[in-house]
């Protein structure tokens, strides 16, 4: 199994590049379509994969979590994928693959593990609306392989946030608005999950949005803003005051979306947040090499809160 994670130490490389490392794994072959469908997660959110160890049941769990594990003296909830995906499997799961994101860890069971696949994030695609409506929103990104598979890239943040209730409700209805006015900001994520929790934290602060669902709709949409400025004898700057975005997109990531914007003098003086599950102190460094003014966790709305209350105050010169 180690084999499969050997590369993971040379994904600081990929920053800015728009590659993409994902490790595919599959839930086994669907009886109602007879399909074997393959997934895939973003390898750095994988910690290890391991057989399926000891886990211990608990009461008033959600139906796909089958329990906890312990891991090197850690409790980690164990997530079945199989059963929150609803394919009808009868053969049990055999592998678990261990994740740490949004600074929490956990299990996901999965039938089997392929490869690690570098791919460019161009290659993939927004999924089409028949199989957003068909997985209920669980997929953020598709793309198909050589060999013909379609590989569906998962939104592991909703999984998070259906399982354990990590999008905490009380924190957003604690927030006050921020004493700004007129401030306007432009943000990007790929996930239905993470967007609607950007969209309460920004109501809540009393800030005006406009948002993309992607890294390259977002830079068209960016650029289209920057003509109207051009147009019109003003700076982008009287149109959005901060971009938020993602890191993982399909198309264009977070990494590059931010090259783009700091290397066009038009975008001089908005601040850039990077705003992401992937929240470990290397990824916030990755952010900082593309030259973004800070590095936020996804789901922390009181940390967001700070930063911008901090960075839509003042105004460039």
């Amino acid at each position: 199994m180690s084999e499969l994670l050997k590369r993971i130490d040379a994904r600081t490389k990929l920053a800015g590049s728009n590659k993409l490392e994902m490790l595919l794994f599959s839930l086994g072959k669907d009886e109602r379509t007879g399909r074997e469908e393959t997934f895939g997660i973003n390898v750095f959110k994988v910690r290890e994969v391991m057989r399926i160890p000891e886990i211990t049941h608990a009461p008033d769990m959600p139906p796909s979590v089958e329990g906890m594990v312990s891991l090197r003296g850690a409790l980690v909830p164990v997530v079945d994928l199989i059963k929150y995906v609803g394919l009808q499997n009868p053969k049990p799961p055999e592998i678990m693959v261990v994740t740490e994101y949004n600074g929490r860890t956990q299990g996901f069971l999965v039938e089997s593990v392929d490869t690690i696949l570098r791919i460019d994030w161009s290659a993939m695609k927004v999924p089409p609306d028949m199989l957003t409506m068909q997985m209920g929103g669980l997929i953020t990104a598709v793309t198909e392989l050589k060999d013909g598979r379609i590989v569906m890239m998962m939104d592991v943040e909703k999984i998070l946030a259906e399982t354990s209730g990590y999008a905490d409700e009380a924190a957003l209805a604690s927030l006050k608005p921020l004493s700004v006015e007129n401030r306007t900001i432009f943000f990007a994520d790929d996930s239905m999950v993470a967007r609607k929790q950007i969209q309460k934290t920004l109501d809540a602060l009393g800030v005006k949005y406009v948002f993309s669902t992607n890294g390259k709709e977002a830079w068209e949409e960016l650029l289209k803003i920057a003509s109207r400025a051009d147009v019109l004898n003003q700076r982008v700057y009287d149109f959005i005051q901060l971009v938020l975005t993602d890191v993982e997109m399909p198309e264009m990531d977070g990494y590059v979306l931010t090259r783009n914007i700091k290397g066009d003098p038009r975008f001089a003086g908005i601040p850039v947040i990077m705003h992401s599950s992937l929240s470990s102190d290397a990824n916030a460094q990755l952010g900082k090499s593309v030259g973004v003014d800070d590095y936020v966790p996804k789901f922390e709305p009181h940390k967001l809160a700070g930063v911008l209350s901090r960075l839509l105050v003042a105004e460039p010169q």
